[in-house]
């Protein structure tokens, strides 16, 4: 019996629990929404953009503080990152960037290693080119010790050569034997002895 009543009063408990909070539930009045104008964003058109390409073959390019490699180095971008454009030099070699980390917030880009949208960027003037660190200067004392002397030689002197012996030929006729006799006459008397022994063997076969 006691069981019972123990169960039966938890029962009105729970319930008398739950009765509570609905009333309480009820009587938070609910929120009212806004009754003003919800302003809204207009976005306006953004200007010229750089876009590092990947023509290279580095993962970065280098941010110059003047559009020529004779300005130092004041910063790089990362291969796909994107900064607003803000010119290009005379000849289009070079793109000015805006760039807050460098005085005056701008940099320069070479525009090989970037890609502009849209393409059309007025010509800004470029900053003052750089005053070289240090001036060459020559020692003295060691340009000295390079200095060659060149000791004067005598020149040359010119002996004539000896004349030169021209040998001579004595000429010789054609029509006489190294004895001085005429050929003419030899066959001469070569064909006088020649008949002769003809005539004296015709008379020995009569």
């Amino acid at each position: 019996m006691r069981k019972m009543f123990a169960i039966l009063f938890g029962i009105l408990a729970i319930l008398a629990f739950v009765f509570l909070n609905v009333s309480q539930a009820q009587a938070v009045p609910e929120g009212q929404l806004p009754t003003g104008s919800i302003p809204t964003v207009t976005g306006t058109v953004a200007g010229p953009m750089v876009r590092v390409n990947t023509a290279g073959s580095e993962e970065f390019i280098n941010i110059r503080s003047g559009p020529n490699t004779i300005f130092p180095k004041v910063g790089l971008l990362l291969v796909g990152q994107e900064v607003p454009a803000l010119g290009k030099s005379a000849g289009g070699e070079w793109i000015q960037i805006a760039y807050p980390g460098v005085e005056g917030g701008k940099a320069w880009v070479y525009a090989f290693n970037v890609d502009v949208d849209p393409g059309f960027l007025p010509i800004v003037e470029p900053p003052p080119s750089p005053t070289p660190e240090f001036t060459a200067t020559i020692d003295p004392t060691l340009a000295a010790q390079f200095v060659i002397t060149v000791e004067a030689t005598r020149l040359p002197t010119y002996t004539e050569p000896a004349p030169i012996q021209i040998p001579t030929f004595e000429e010789k006729a054609f029509n006489q034997v190294p004895g001085g006799i005429p050929v003419g006459l030899i066959i001469m008397v070569l064909g006088i002895i020649g008949i002769l022994l003809s005539a004296f063997s015709f008379l020995q076969r009569r």
